[in-house]
């Protein structure tokens, strides 16, 4: 099977026939936003960042899929162990319905509600990680119990981003940096009764996150390949002396995260991590088009309908406002990726309830006819769907409930 990278005109209009096709074979008409993976291209991702961890296992981002069925289909996949949470509502359901026994929240959680859900099962909080970079975590935790009698595992988020020229480079997370202020939180938890240190997380979004091989942006991809490389080399360093301080409070089944899908190799060759975590290279949204590290293999869309054509060389799409989150700019826009030549104007963007769009693509196009887009980001396009048909071959094989399907949302 064939499938379509960035540039790749011809094989982009032969994933239009094959969208247009699985939707042509539906007995009942679909609704747009058409949401769809293509699990040919999911199954190649998956097996690529197997092959790129090297033996290191990856723990799936949930973040990043956001649909129980990829998740415990990225977890069938020998070298994927674990989920990596972005809430702990999230992680309790994930472990209420049996998705995972292995389960790190990513972000320190303050939801009362949750932490008193978590501390009075003792099933959950055995299966379930919550992350710590702060005493004042642990006293929100111990606020909502009234004994210690189920013992809550905590991790410590250790900020992994680069010091380099008096400047701090990479996401604003933990306040943890420096060897002696992590092992100062490891023995506070260790004096605590009730709670277990059962591991530590470094994300350096700084060479995980940003694409490093934009061809509009030469003179900045050498810049940020610069800073990737140092990053890599300082965490090297920091990573062995944490680890080296922290023994002594760690058990010895204690893990080790860092990384994401652009970091996967650099992330797993540190002999301090004991597991990755990815998630957006299951999906490859249009912000990972441009890394040196990984061939791009686009497998999630949405597809929406044209219900006008104001002008030659214009359609205009009913719907298509998903705008990603980060910093504003046109590269948090979806992208009109098939049929190919099809862009969106400067003027309207992508809007709520109609997006034009231009290009010589636009010829082949009449009302009714479908238009498939990418996000920017991976995951956040289906808190707009109640569900996901999966695709193989030109056939839906089935449809699958996302969170908001099942009825939550995190």
């Amino acid at each position: 099977m064939l499938h379509p990278k960035p540039g790749d005109h011809v094989a982009r209009n032969r994933l239009a026939r094959r969208l247009d096709t699985a939707v042509a074979a539906e007995r009942e008409p679909l609704g747009t936003p058409i949401f769809v993976v293509d699990l040919d291209a999911f199954d190649t991702n998956a097996a690529d960042l197997v092959r790129r961890a090297d033996g290191t296992p990856i723990r799936v981002a949930s973040k990043s899929l956001r649909v129980p069925a990829l998740i415990r289909r990225a977890l069938s996949t020998p070298g994927f162990a674990g989920v990596l949470c972005y809430t702990l509502a999230e992680a309790l359901w994930l472990e209420e319905h049996d998705v995972s026994d292995d389960l790190v929240v990513a972000y320190p959680s303050v939801d009362e509600g949750a932490l008193r859900t978590l501390v009075a099962s003792p099933r959950a909080a055995s299966r379930i990680t919550v992350m710590i970079d702060d005493v004042a975590h642990l006293d929100v935790i111990s606020a909502q119990r009234s004994s210690a009698a189920v013992p809550v595992k905590v991790a410590i988020d250790i900020d992994a981003g680069l010091r380099w020229g008096g400047q701090a480079v990479g996401p604003k997370r933990s306040p943890l940096f420096d060897v002696g202020s992590v092992v100062a939180l490891a023995r506070e938890v260790g004096q605590r009764p009730g709670f277990r240190l059962t591991g530590v997380m470094t994300y350096e979004g700084q060479v995980a996150g940003v694409p490093d091989e934009v061809p509009t942006q030469r003179a900045k991809s050498l810049v940020v390949r610069k800073l990737k490389e140092k990053s890599v080399e300082q965490l090297l360093v920091r990573r062995a002396a944490i680890l080296d301080a922290l023994r002594p409070h760690l058990p010895e089944d204690a893990f080790f995260n860092a990384g994401g899908s652009g970091s996967i190799e650099t992330s797993a060759a540190d002999p301090a991590v004991t597991e990755v975590t990815a998630g957006s290279g299951l999906l490859v949204p249009a912000l990972f088009d441009h890394y040196r590290s990984f061939e791009p293999l686009p497998a999630s869309f949405f597809g929406l309908r044209v219900s006008r054509v104001p002008a030659a060389g214009i359609v205009t799409v009913h719907g298509g406002g998903l705008i990603a989150s980060g910093p504003s700019g046109a590269d948090r826009a979806p992208t009109p990726w098939a049929p190919a030549g099809l862009a969106l104007t400067g003027l309207e963007g992508a809007g709520e309830v109609q997006t034009p769009l231009t290009g010589n693509g636009t010829a082949a196009l009449g009302i009714g006819d479908l238009v498939w887009f990418r996000h920017a980001k991976s995951g956040e396009p289906f808190e707009h769907g109640p569900g996901v048909h999966l695709l193989q071959g030109d056939r839906f094989v089935d449809h699958v409930p996302s969170y908001r399907g099942h009825g939550v949302a995190f």
